[in-house]
Parts: C-alpha cells; structure tokens; sequence
C-alpha cells in the first residue's frame, strides 16, 4: 500500500473496523455499492494504469467498454442505469428538453425540477429496495433527490459538488457500521473527477487526466482497503454514464445562425439540441431550412425513430427535430461561444471535451467493473449496453425485477458466481 493511500485509510479506519453486530444474524446479506465515475473513459484504465483500480478489475470482472444510451448525456444515462430503462421509456430525455404538458424545461441546473419525482419514469433500484424492505442510500445519484413513487433513499444527500470524495466515502462507512435493522443494502456514489477534467481538457490532454486519475484512484483504494475490513459480503460495482470526445474550440457551430427563421423553442444540449416547432405543417421547411445553414451536422425527423427508437410514450418530450453536429462538433447559442472563449482562456487550451453524441461511437463508451463475492474474479466481456446493469444488482440483492423494464438478466447473469 502507498504512504498516500496508507494515511487515507487511516484517516477512515474508525468507519471501517466495525464487523458485524454482536445482534446480526448468522446468516450474511449481499450489500451492492454502485460507484459512477462520471466521464470515465472506456480506455482511461489501459492508458494510465491505476494502481487501485488495476487490482480492483484484475480480482473481479471488466467489461470492454459500457454503451451508453441515446444521448450519451450524463442524466439520462445515469437513470437508464438506475432503472434499466431507455430514456425514451423513463422519461429523461436529455439533460436538457422541453415538456409541452407541463409548458416547462427541464435543465440539470434547475432544483426544482431536478427534486420533482413527476418528471422521472421507472423504479430506481432504491425505490425498489425500499419497497421490498431494504434500506437504501445515496451519496448523490441522478434521480436520488426526487420523491420518485413517493420514496427517496432511508438516507441521501442534496447534490454538492464541493463536497470531498472522502467525505463521500467516509459516509459509506458510516452507514456500514449502522444496526443491522438501519443498515442500508443497496447504496451509490457519485465522483465527477473525471467528467470535470475531461470537459475542461478534452480526453487527449494525458497530464491533466493523468494526474486526476491519480488522485481519484488513491481515494477509492482507501474504500476498496476499508471494505476489506468488514465481515459483510460487499459487491462493488462501478460504472460510468458516458465517455468523451475532443472538440476543438474552432468546431463550435453557431446554433442561432442554423435556427434563424425557424419558429420554434429550441432547446441545446450541445451534442443534439431539439426544436418543438410551432407548426406541425412547417417541418419539411424547417428542415429545409436549418440543413441548408451550415456544415458538420445534420438535421433529423424525431418520427423517423432513428436515434430514440421509440415513440409511443414521450416522443412531445423529443421534439420535432433533432439536430445532430458530427462527431468532434458541438452546438452552441451566441452565449454558449463567449463562454467556450472564456474557458480556452482560463484553462490556455483550444480543445475541450464533449459528449451526447450517439453510443455507436466508441469515444462514447464508458466503464463497468465489478469486484466481490458474487462476482466472478477474472473476468473480461464484450462491450455491452448500460441498460442491463439494473438486472445485476437485482439478482445480487434478490429483488425482483420490475416487467416493463428494458434490461435483460441474460446479459450479466454470467459474471455472477451462483451462475
């Protein structure tokens, strides 16, 4: 173990010697510990080696590469996960769009929404375990702060990103350590190291990354050294919503110059952005219009089910039209390009890191590897789509699974140990 890493165990060690209560039952529990590294990668590991989580995949099972959903988008991806449900079925469709019922945008940055459960489709894997009662935790989750069904998580936190990665693990501890009737079973994290410096640096930039991975894999080693500790059958699961792709600050394309004329709310989300027209009758020209505006993108019929497959239950949340710029290419509004100019400047680099665009580029690809004692040890698969996750966790923590989910137990029943 490296001084680093000793002195941070240390520091987390009165969370982490606790055993089982002296009251526990004979018999043990699964506990899963679903870990996101937002914007990590599907080659970040081969690249840098982390020593932590070099261990970690080499006693457990790694996947290739996790597809993502369509938009490969941080919040639709992590509640796919969540819930084993394409956007098109959970409802979040983006980070960013525009519900005609409720004659509001929903935006990642807006609390309100974000905590309203009326915009989130599904049961989340915690609104399930606590409706089979299982305690449940989370130390940020997309989805977790929202009353989805009318349940939250026994335990959870308001999103902070100022808050320390070893204060979230820290906490992880804590819970562990909680009476076994208080204990929670089914817990997340969330870390956006990755995703933070992938956007500022683009994920070519090898110093940025290189030392942020270093960092961020010291402080999952002192969880991995912590859970060791513990006479409790912990599986920990780690993923990632996306990948990241390099975009030069000179491949922006000007969004308001390409809708100029269009009557119609548009709503940017870089990768795709969407646009509800006014009149239904003026789509051929809309897209006549917009196609003819510029270059590095094109401009699609949501109907033509190309990117969400199906329609049949929120196609008013997709729009009428997607545009889509090319992979490297990233929309944005006159705002939105003052503000990528502000950002070379400050951060003196002419790329940054993008993501959203469609999972069948492997730039997209992100992570999954899984480590403990229901998990198969050695073990590399195919890339595979992140709507199967859900199943995993379900068949570990012996929850049933909901039948109108997208997710399929088949896929991941192999890496299982009872399998």
């Amino acid at each position: 173990m490296s001084r680093y890493l000793f002195s941070l165990f240390i520091l987390l060690l009165p969370f982490a010697s606790i055993g089982q209560n002296s009251n526990d039952s004979a018999e043990k529990e699964t506990y899963v510990i679903l870990i996101s590294l937002d914007g990590f990668r599907y080659d970040y590991v081969e690249r840098f080696h982390p020593e932590n989580l070099s261990r970690f995949i080499q006693k457990g099972t790694a996947a290739e590469g996790l597809i993502p959903s369509f938009p490969s988008k941080t919040f639709p991806n992590h509640y796919t996960i969540a819930t084993g449900m394409l956007p098109e079925h959970h409802g979040l469709v983006d980070n960013s769009f525009y519900n005609p019922q409720k004659d509001q945008t929903y935006a990642i940055s807006n609390r309100e929404v974000v905590t309203d459960g009326s915009w989130y489709g599904g049961t989340p894997i915690w609104v399930l375990a606590e409706q089979n009662g299982m305690k449940a935790a989370s130390y940020f989750f997309v989805g977790s702060e929202a009353d989805i069904q009318g349940i939250r998580p026994s335990y959870y936190y308001d999103y902070d990103g100022t808050v320390s990665n070893l204060t979230r693990i820290s906490k992880v501890f804590e819970w562990l350590q909680l009476p076994k009737p208080d204990r929670p079973r089914m817990i997340t994290l969330y870390f956006s190291d990755m995703d933070d410096v992938g956007h500022g640096y683009g994920p070519g930039n090898e110093e940025k990354l290189s030392k942020t991975l270093t960092q961020l894999d010291h402080e999952l080693g002192a969880l991995f050294e912590g859970l060791k500790s513990l006479d409790l059958d912990v599986n920990v699961i780690i993923v990632s919503d996306h990948g990241m792709a390099d975009v030069p600050k000179n491949q922006l394309i000007n969004l308001d110059q390409l809708t100029e004329g269009i009557d119609a709310r548009v709503v940017n989300s870089g990768a795709l952005a969407h646009v509800y027209l006014k009149d239904q009758n003026s789509k051929e020209e809309a897209i006549r219009i917009i196609g003819s505006s510029g270059e590095n993108f094109k401009v699609v019929d949501v109907q033509e089910g190309e990117y969400y497959r199906d329609l049949s239950q929120h196609a008013d949340l997709m729009g009428d039209l997607l545009i889509l710029p090319d992979l490297g290419y990233y929309l944005a509004d006159q705002r939105g390009l003052f503000r990528y100019q502000n950002r070379s400047a400050m951060n003196k680099t002419d790329v940054f890191g993008e993501h959203g665009y469609s999972p069948d580029y492997e730039e997209m690809q992100g992570i999954f590897y899984a480590n403990g004692p229901q998990i198969k040890a050695g073990l590399t698969i195919p890339p595979f789509k992140n709507v199967h996750i859900y199943t995993l966790i379900c068949e570990i923590l012996g929850l049933p699974i909901p039948k109108d989910i997208d997710g399929k137990k088949e896929v991941l029943a192999p890496i299982l140990t009872k399998d």
